[in-house]
């Protein structure tokens, strides 16, 4: 069990006296599960890299205690919260404490669209922060890696360690979750966070990672890079593979690859050995520039 010094209690008695002031009862299905560890907040703070003149959106900033701090360090703070109740407290605590350059906004962030975050919500550059709702963090990491237009230029999120893990894996032990974020995005683990530094206390634990999304992408289709934030149609394609690739994870990715486009083995080893793989790799491990090398000998089949 991890060292715990005075302001770790301090922020769990806080925690415990807001929540029984205002009648509120964490639910597991909704991830409430609060932070109550000041070094964390401060080694998120850290990860964000924030500047003055920065515009944050938060998701899920429940009780307002990382919110306070980021508004101390941006210019301004856009926090979403779903819960009806947390929002109305998280209203009042930053009208007690006068703060004045955040927004709340009492929706699911899922529900968010690209037109709200460019017209109503005014954002053009601006980073994300946020101890994600473990339950919504892959289709959160889609929405925001590939389907919206407005994209962030970075994610600091706090996940659970085994999904951190999985994100950030090497070859021998990827995962379409892996391709999918590294493709987008360069990764980065800050660092590990005890399900004791949580309240009420979490099944896991979790760990503070960092998503820098990038601006061009391989296309070999144009034989260039790709600067659009829709997907191109190599995009697309590239997605397929990967989904191909990984369908049967048992299974040598030459059959994997036979079964999906439709083509005979030896045809499928071939694309494999002129992308420079082995002809008994598996999905799992293949790197990221190896899908893009393999995709060039693929694009026949689509």
């Amino acid at each position: 069990m991890p060292d715990t010094d005075c302001s770790h209690f301090d922020l769990l008695s806080q925690t415990k006296q807001i929540c029984a002031n205002n009648n509120i009862k964490p639910t597991r299905s909704r991830g409430q599960n609060f932070l109550i560890n000041k070094e964390i907040y401060s080694d998120i703070l850290e990860a964000a890299s924030l500047e003055k003149t920065d515009i944050v959106l938060e998701i899920g900033p429940g009780l307002g205690f990382l919110t306070e701090k980021l508004a101390s360090k941006v210019k301004k703070v856009i926090a979403i919260e779903l819960d009806d109740k947390l929002a109305k407290v998280l209203t009042q605590r930053l009208k007690d404490l006068s703060i004045k350059n955040v927004t709340i906004i009492n929706k699911n962030v899922l529900d968010i669209s690209a037109r709200d975050l460019k017209e109503d919500l005014g954002l053009v550059n601006y980073k994300i922060v946020a101890n994600l709702p473990y339950n919504i963090t892959s289709i959160f990491l889609r929405k925001f890696l590939s389907e919206v237009t407005l994209k962030p230029s970075s994610l600091t999120l706090m996940l659970q360690k085994e999904v951190v893990e999985r994100i950030c894996a090497k070859p021998s032990n990827m995962s379409i979750l892996a391709i999918s974020v590294q493709y987008y995005a360069k990764v980065q683990i800050i660092k590990n966070v005890p399900k004791e530094y949580f309240w009420p206390l979490p099944e896991v634990d979790s760990a503070i990672i960092r998503l820098d999304l990038k601006k061009q992408f391989t296309c070999h289709l144009k034989s260039k890079t790709c600067t659009k934030l829709a997907l191109c149609s190599h995009q697309k394609e590239f997605f397929r593979l990967i989904k191909i690739g990984f369908a049967a994870k048992r299974k040598m990715l030459k059959n994997n690859l036979a079964n999906g486009f439709h083509i005979n083995t030896s045809k499928a080893e071939d694309c494999l050995i002129k992308a420079g793989l082995s002809n008994k790799a598996r999905a799992q491990d293949l790197s990221l520039k190896d899908w893009e090398k393999l995709s060039i000998y693929t694009q026949l089949f689509h």
